[in-house]
């Protein structure tokens, strides 16, 4: 079981910044891949990026070049920093740990609750 929990979400206008975190416990965090996705209201969850427990990174084209995935095992901690917001990035977003590569959600087992992120125009 590895619990998932984020942090950092808010309120931020457009054309700014925000990181996120997610803090891992339970089993070794070094050997999952690590994945965010997000949902924004009305619409299906999507896959924004991932960093593999190589440390190989992947994003959606919506975040290339604007958002990093970035993992810190020594302290079980994943990072999404965000640049260049825009209302379209208005979203819940999740954190998610898996052994499978892929962007699909069920290649990951274990979810965090979310934080918002709200991006004003």
């Amino acid at each position: 079981q590895v619990q998932l929990v984020e942090s950092g979400g808010g309120l931020v206008q457009a054309g700014g910044s925000l990181r996120l975190s997610c803090a891992a416990s339970g089993r070794t965090f070094s050997d999952y891949n690590m994945g965010w996705f997000r949902q924004a209201p009305g619409k299906e969850r999507e896959f924004v990026a991932h960093v593999l427990w190589s440390g190989s990174t992947y994003y959606a084209d919506s975040v290339k070049g604007r958002f990093t995935i970035s993992r810190d095992n020594a302290k079980n901690t994943v990072y999404l920093q965000m640049n260049n917001l825009g209302p379209e990035d208005t979203a819940v977003y999740y954190c998610a740990a898996g052994h499978i590569l892929a962007v699909a959600e069920t290649a990951y087992p274990y979810w965090g609750q979310g934080t918002q992120v709200t991006v004003s125009s």
